[in-house]
């Protein structure tokens, strides 16, 4: 997983609440491994919630609230991580989706409705405006400039930072934990 660190990109507006994890990757790509694209199967029923956004080219949804609702199907945020989304802004995000997305790679940034509706009428009125996210500090600037800070647990922001999931972060932890176990282990 690449280090999240500040970054600025246009956005895929989606101002649809709701949007599941069934409508971000149909079912019947799921038996697929991960080590398979999964951005080809984004939206796949749904095209028009891509809209005319280009792999790659987009790197943050911006979206109503609940987004990623539904079954836990952690290959909704494979699918947006593999077509290049790296973060999602919205009011609020299912709580399983939100947990998939730290632990992949992938930001969810939550702002308060009003703030997101502003940032989805921008996008509507100006496609291609850019939005810059700035994990550090905890930023989001929306087009027009406005600054909006985000909140996000400690461990999971150094993860993003570091370019980690969980078991690298526990790798990284190797030699503490064979001194414990020796330690413990000692008459």
């Amino acid at each position: 997983m690449e280090p999240f660190r500040r970054f600025e990109s246009s956005a895929l507006a989606i101002e649809r609440a709701n949007v599941d994890t069934d409508q971000i990757v149909p079912a019947r790509f799921l038996k697929r491994p991960r080590s398979e694209d999964f951005g080809e199967a984004l939206f796949h029923d749904q095209p028009q919630l891509r809209g005319t956004a280009r792999r790659g080219e987009a790197r943050i949804v911006v979206a109503g609230r609940n987004f990623g609702c539904g079954s836990s199907r952690e290959h909704a945020v494979w699918a947006l991580y593999d077509y290049g989304i790296r973060a999602a802004i919205a009011p609020s995000f299912g709580d399983i989706f939100r947990s998939n997305a730290l632990k992949n790679g992938l930001l969810p940034v939550v702002l308060a409705e009003d703030v997101v509706a502003a940032m989805l009428q921008a996008l509507a009125h100006a496609p291609g405006v850019r939005i810059a996210i700035d994990l550090e500090r905890q930023s989001v600037t929306a087009p027009g400039g406005a600054l909006h800070r985000f909140d996000i647990e400690p461990f999971a922001r150094q993860c993003l930072l570091e370019g980690q999931d969980e078991l690298d972060y526990t790798l990284t932890q190797a030699a503490r934990i064979a001194e414990f176990e020796r330690s413990y282990e000692a008459p």
